[in-house]
């Protein structure tokens, strides 16, 4: 997995969003490896990159490398709401590309392009 690629990625999901594990597999052109991208970044977090940012696709925290408790006030204080104990689908984030392998745009990145 590419690590330089990941690090990109996680710089580019905008403080108050969120994006899945599956998400980031997905925009690294490897959709089956979202536990991949979990232990990856559990390594990656002491870099400072804002990893606690990446949750499951229920909407439900995960893990983080310095605790669950430290990642829920992490995303709170980006103001995301946790209702339930779930990140509502309003702050997700996704990444499009029909290109694997060339720098992803958000999706309303791309639709303001094609104008």
């Amino acid at each position: 997995m590419d690590e330089d690629k990941l690090r990109k990625l996680l710089l580019q999901i905008p403080k108050g969003k969120v994006c899945s594990y599956g998400e980031l597999a997905r925009a690294l052109g490897k959709p089956k490896a979202a536990r991949a991208v979990g232990m990856l970044l559990k390594r990656l977090a002491p870099e400072g990159l804002p990893c606690y940012r990446v949750i499951r696709a229920d909407g439900t925290p995960g893990g983080y490398a310095f605790g669950k408790k430290l990642k829920i006030e992490k995303l709170k204080a980006d103001g995301i709401e946790i209702k339930n104990g779930k990140v509502g689908k309003e702050f997700f984030y996704s990444f499009k590309s029909s290109n694997p392998g060339s720098s992803f745009l958000p999706r309303k990145a791309i639709r303001s392009s094609k104008r």
